[in-house]
């Protein structure tokens, strides 16, 4: 167990392993403007106005029959997405370890992804269902492609690498956010001198982003390469698998207590990202225009945000450097209580504390369970990563949202969420993580 001949090859030069990494770096590239253009920028706030304009009187759409304020409906999509996630992402994880053969099934998910958020062209009007069903389908894919392509770090990189190398995958998605982002911006300010209308906008960069995944997807499909083991020889199918390795991380219970935490701290993060949008147009008043501007700082910033972080983690280590990053968050998050409506200079003091912190947390969390996982397991336990970054991110926004419904104020909603950050640090603090290294098998780095 010492030894992960798997995850550096001796057949492996530095020469192919850093073109895998360049073309690992590219799936980031490819599905970060998703998140970024999609998630964070328009679908919340364009979705809730299409709620809207399909709601009653009192401000209430029924799915199902089921009463929901317009306000919560894209929140509760969220959630959704990622409960459909969780049922799925577990036995695409066990086929990929049992098969050997990531690749397609990343191909297939994020193909699948792509093709949804492309199809958000044709929402307009009051079609808040499809827009929820889109939402949904894009979300969950992008969540088990995320699953399948962070397995694949633990084989590209060893691991006195591994900081640095998710670091720059970060950065290369936040480049890429940052990039289309600019040109969203264009399209939407000038909408008029275009000869469009301000929805037909919104339209064509929710389309784009699943166009610009689905291209530059390409890259890391031909550039990764599948690997087998016997460990993956003895997979078992379906929910079997599923259980055998719950049974598995139970003999990892220091492996456990960092996902908990990670857990716990990221569905934070992740409902922060998600429902900015929302709250900076639907209670601070505050236009598109401006919360694109917001945005495209935060993409800059989390760029530099990770690189710089990476050599954080190399003075300090990984878990400090993350714990840090958590009270960062926390005290954001706080402040973003009190700022005033109507004020978008606050905004973007706000938007610039989140993007120093964004990336650097999210790229070391990642690096730092890659030393948790045992060799031969990749796929399997990122899967369950993968449920605690996006798949059992749930929680984060069914409180926001049942918070906006109950109270009626999205600052109350927003306020929220900082027991995540503060209950996720406590967490972490207590993981010894250099133990629950060696307990996986593998070789310790100088400095974690």
């Amino acid at each position: 167990m010492g030894t992960d001949t798997v995850r550096t090859p001796p057949d492996d030069g530095a020469a192919d392993l850093r073109r895998e990494q360049r073309g690992w770096y590219f799936y980031d590239w490819a599905c970060s403007v998703y998140s970024t253009s999609v998630l964070t920028v328009f679908l919340g706030p364009y979705l809730t106005s299409v709620a809207e304009s399909a709601a009653d009187a009192d401000g209430y759409v029924y799915p199902l029959g089921i009463p929901v304020r317009a306000g919560s409906f894209f929140a509760y999509s969220v959630s959704l997405s990622v409960i459909v996630a969780v049922l799925v992402m577990p036995l695409v994880g066990a086929a990929a370890d049992r098969t050997g053969r990531k690749k397609p099934l990343l191909a297939a998910a994020a193909y699948l992804g792509a093709t949804a958020t492309a199809a958000m062209f044709f929402l307009d009007g009051d079609r808040y269902l499809l827009g929820g069903a889109l939402l949904v389908v894009a979300n969950a894919a992008q969540s088990v492609a995320m699953m399948l392509y962070n397995s694949y770090l633990p084989q590209i990189a060893p691991p006195e690498q591994r900081d640095a190398v998710s670091s720059r995958g970060w950065a290369f998605g936040y480049a890429a956010g940052s990039l289309v982002l600019v040109v969203n911006l264009v399209l939407y300010t000038g909408h008029e001198s275009f000869g469009i209308s301000e929805s037909t906008a919104v339209r064509i960069c929710l389309a784009s982003a699943g166009l610009w995944w689905g291209a530059f997807a390409l890259i890391p499909l031909r550039r990764l390469r599948d690997r087998r083991s016997a460990a993956r020889e003895a997979a078992l199918p379906g929910f079997r698998q599923l259980a055998a390795t719950v049974r598995d991380m139970r003999r990892h219970p220091l492996t456990l207590a960092f996902l908990l935490a990670y857990l716990v701290y990221n569905d934070g993060v992740q409902t922060v990202i998600s429902q900015a949008s929302v709250y900076g147009s639907k209670e601070l008043g505050l236009g598109q225009s401006t919360l694109i501007g917001a945005i495209l700082l935060v993409q800059v910033l989390a760029v530099a945000g990770a690189l710089a972080m990476g050599r954080l983690a190399r003075t300090y280590g990984a878990k400090r450097t993350i714990l840090g990053s958590l009270v960062a968050w926390t005290v954001t998050l706080a402040a973003g209580y009190f700022l005033p409506a109507g004020a978008p200079v606050w905004f973007f003091v706000l938007a610039a504390g989140i993007g120093l912190v964004l990336g650097g947390s999210q790229a070391l969390s990642r690096s730092l369970f890659s030393h948790l996982v045992p060799p031969g397991k990749e796929a399997e336990y990122f899967s369950a990563y993968e449920m605690s970054d996006r798949g059992m991110s749930w929680l984060g926004p069914l409180l926001f949202g049942l918070t906006y419904q109950l109270t009626g104020s999205y600052r109350d909603a927003i306020i929220s969420l900082v027991g995540f950050f503060v209950i996720g640090f406590v967490l972490l603090a207590r993981v010894p993580v250099g133990r629950a290294i060696r307990e996986a098998g593998n070789p310790v780095p100088d400095r974690i």
